[in-house]
């Protein structure tokens, strides 16, 4: 196994949110990554438009963005040298195009969407969602956002 880098591309959300009753707003950013300028783009219309109806947020437009980088990865020789090395793990499931595998995650996400609030409702309380984006708590400056393909 070697490491290689990957280009991902990143998402800056700048806000601004003001506690309830107040008049002064506290400024804030996020980033999160994704594999394709496509995602990231999309991700980043559905938050603005969700951050946009909140009254107590102000998304920083300027300060918001998809821009391209980098992201260190694994790299294996081959799906035998993969299996070999994560074949124990927990979750561990082999890579590919299956099909399958994609409809059991995309009907396990839409189950989980269903009984999701929406974050609007939750006054942002994760997890929620934001249109058929899943986003979930916050650990340390970073949020997970899931999409269904």
């Amino acid at each position: 196994m070697d490491t290689s880098w990957i280009q991902v591309f990143v998402l800056t959300l700048a806000e601004c949110v003001a506690p309830a009753g107040k008049t002064v707003c506290q400024e804030q950013q996020f980033e999160l990554q994704f594999l394709t300028r496509a995602d990231c783009e999309y991700a980043l219309e559905q938050l603005v438009a969700a951050k946009s109806e909140l009254e107590y947020v102000i998304v920083d437009r300027q300060k918001s963005g998809c821009v391209p980088s980098a992201a260190e990865s694994e790299a294996y020789e081959s799906l035998e040298a993969i299996n070999a090395a994560l074949g124990d793990s927990v979750g561990w499931r082999v890579p590919g195009d299956d099909a399958s595998r994609r409809a059991v995650v995309q009907e396990d996400h839409r189950k989980r969407l269903a009984n999701l609030m929406s974050c609007e409702d939750t006054d942002n309380v994760a997890p929620c969602k934001v249109g058929e984006i899943i986003v979930e708590d916050v650990k340390g400056d970073s949020v997970e956002v899931w999409k269904q393909d």
